[in-house]
């Protein structure tokens, strides 16, 4: 049975996928908010909330698992030194996505903002 075997595909092929929710994750945590479909946002949501849940506690082994997921070590650097500090005390909920009213151009896909709680 595939009962809470929930995924978003996105419509594209499994590798494109992958990097897509990384390329996604990377920018959040680089800029703190990105504008993209709701669905997007929805998928790479966890994988953030995910990431910052690990890195609240900094150890080399934390930080292999996340370089693991991002591949890049200028943004691990930027997690657990700039962005987890700030929700060392909040025990989850550390994004938000903000519905917009204007649908994109060429396609009508409904757009969000997916950033980090204040």
């Amino acid at each position: 049975m595939r009962h809470a075997k929930h995924k978003y595909k996105l419509g594209v092929e499994p590798s494109h996928r992958k990097s897509m929710i990384r390329n996604l994750a990377i920018e959040v945590i680089d800029h703190g908010k990105i504008r993209t479909t709701q669905t997007r946002a929805k998928a790479i949501k966890g994988v953030v909330e995910k990431l910052v849940t690990l890195a609240k506690k900094d150890t080399v082994h934390n930080r292999r698992l996340a370089y693991k997921k991002l591949n890049n070590k200028d943004i691990v650097n930027k997690l657990f030194t700039e962005v987890a500090p700030k929700f060392k005390e909040r025990n989850g909920g550390y994004t938000r996505i903000v519905k917009l009213a204007d649908k994109r151009l060429g396609d009508a896909s409904k757009m969000g903002y997916i950033s980090f709680v204040e």
